[in-house]
C-alpha cells in the first residue's frame, strides 16, 4: 500500500471514529445491562406462578384470553404471547384499540388454571428506560434510523482501523504495548484491543443496524406478503368482536398446518401483524436455533379455517436472527458473560480513542506555539541587521 493510500485510510478512520464514538459509547453503556435483561427481569418480577406438578395440562386458550379480557373489559385484545421464559404463563396485551402502540395493559395468565397472576407494567422501570435509550433514544423511528446511520459509520471506522493497523503491525510484534509514555501505552492498547475484538464489534454493529430497520421491514411485509395473503378479504367490513370464533380453534388449525412447530404468539384481528378478519398465529421452531424463527398461519377469525401460511421473507428473518445475536441470547449465561466482557473492552477502545485524539490536538497546539516562538526568535537578528543597514550613512 502506498503512503498516500495509507494517509487516506488514516483520515477515514479518524473522522468516522470521531463522528460516531460518542454515540457508540452511549450504546455500549446502555446495552451492557440489557445483555442480562432476562435475568434482571426475573429477579425483579413481582408475580410468580404457583408450584404445580410438571406436565399439568393447560386450559383452553379461550379461557386464558377471557381471563385477561375480564381484567380490562374496556380494552381490546392485541397479542397473546407464549412466554419462552415461563412455559406455563401467557402474556396478554390489551390496548385502547387493536392497533394502539402506547398505553398498553399487560396481563399474565397461568395457562394451567386460566387465572390472572400479575399485571406487570412493562412501559416503566429502569430496564424499559435503558431499552428505549438503546433502541431509539425516545425518538421513535427517526431515532432508530439515526442510530442505524451511526452504526454504518462505525462499521466504516472499524474496517479502516483494520487497514491502518496492518502496516503498523510490521514494525512491532503482535500485542506489543510500549510503556515509554502514557500516550504511547494507550495507543498500543487501543490498537491491540481493537484488533482483538474486531470480529465481535462488526457482528454487534451490523446486527444493531439491521435491528433499526425493523419498523420499516414490518411495514413493507404488511404491504407485500400480508396484503397478498388477505387479498380475498379486501373490501369486506372488519369483524366485530362478537363475530369472532374460538381462539383455541385457530390454534388447532395452525398446529395442524405446521405440526413441527409450537405456539409463539397470537395476533388478534386489527393488530399490526394480522388483518381485521384473521387471527394470525405465529409458530416457532422447537430447536434452540429455530426457536427465534416464526412462521405465520393466517386463520379466518369467523370460521377457524386456514387462509394461508407462508415462510417469512428474508428481510424479516434477518431481523429475527439478528435481535438475539445482538444481545448474546443464543448461548445462555456463558455467552452473555462473553458478550459483556467484549462490551467492556469496546468501551475501553472507544474511550482510549477519544483520549488519544484529545492528546494529539493538545500536542499540536503546543507545537504550533513553540514553532511560532522559534520563528520570532529567528527573525530578530534579521530585523536588527535590516535596521542597521537602513541607517548606515
Amino acid at each position: 500500500m502506498t503512503p498516500r493510500a495509507i494517509r487516506r485510510w488514516k483520515w477515514t478512520h479518524k473522522w468516522t471514529s470521531l463522528v460516531c464514538t460518542v454515540f457508540l459509547l452511549y450504546l455500549c453503556l446502555t446495552g451492557l445491562p440489557l445483555i442480562f435483561h432476562h435475568e434482571i427481569e426475573e429477579a425483579t418480577r413481582q408475580w410468580h406462578l404457583p408450584d404445580m406438578a410438571r406436565g399439568t395440562p393447560h386450559k383452553s386458550f379461550d379461557d386464558i384470553v377471557a381471563a385477561a379480557q375480564a381484567r380490562h373489559p374496556e380494552r381490546t385484545l392485541q397479542f397473546a404471547i407464549a412466554d419462552d421464559d415461563v412455559p406455563d404463563g401467557v402474556l396478554v396485551s390489551l390496548g385502547k384499540t387493536a392497533a394502539a402502540q402506547a398505553d398498553i395493559a399487560y396481563v399474565v395468565v397461568d395457562a394451567r388454571t386460566a387465572e390472572v397472576v400479575g399485571e406487570p407494567d412493562l412501559e416503566r422501570g429502569v430496564m424499559y428506560v435503558l431499552l428505549k435509550l438503546h433502541t431509539d433514544m425516545f425518538a421513535g423511528l427517526p431515532g432508530k434510523l439515526f442510530l442505524g446511520v451511526m452504526g454504518m459509520i462505525f462499521a466504516a471506522a472499524v474496517v479502516s482501523g483494520v487497514v491502518v493497523y496492518k502496516p503498523y503491525m510490521r514494525r512491532l510484534a503482535f500485542a506489543t504495548v510500549r510503556a515509554r509514555t502514557r500516550r504511547l501505552r494507550w495507543l498500543d492498547l487501543h490498537n491491540v484491543l481493537g484488533i482483538v475484538t474486531v470480529a465481535w464489534v462488526l457482528v454487534v454493529g451490523i446486527t444493531g443496524v439491521i435491528n433499526t430497520w425493523a419498523d420499516l421491514a414490518i411495514k413493507f411485509w404488511q404491504f407485500d406478503q400480508m396484503a397478498a395473503m388477505t387479498a380475498p378479504y379486501r373490501g369486506q367490513p372488519p369483524l366485530a368482536p362478537a363475530e369472532r370464533g374460538s381462539v383455541q380453534r385457530a390454534l388447532d388449525t395452525a398446529q395442524a398446518a405446521l405440526p413441527d412447530r409450537e405456539l409463539s404468539f397470537v395476533a388478534f384481528p386489527g393488530t399490526l401483524f394480522s388483518s381485521p378478519h384473521h387471527y394470525d398465529v405465529f409458530m416457532r421452531g422447537k430447536e434452540p436455533l429455530t426457536r427465534r424463527l416464526v412462521q405465520p398461519a393466517l386463520v379466518d377469525a369467523r370460521t377457524g379455517a386456514l387462509t394461508d401460511t407462508r415462510a417469512l421473507p428474508w428481510y424479516i428473518t434477518s431481523i429475527l436472527v439478528s435481535q438475539p445475536l445482538h444481545f448474546g441470547d443464543y448461548g445462555g449465561m456463558p455467552l452473555k458473560v462473553v458478550w459483556a466482557l467484549l462490551d467492556v473492552i469496546t468501551i475501553v477502545v472507544l474511550g482510549s480513542g477519544v483520549y488519544l485524539w484529545l492528546v494529539k490536538r493538545r500536542r499540536a497546539a503546543v507545537d504550533d506555539e513553540d514553532k511560532g516562538g522559534a520563528e520570532s526568535a529567528s527573525l530578530e537578528p534579521r530585523a536588527a541587521l535590516t535596521i542597521a543597514r537602513s541607517t548606515k550613512p
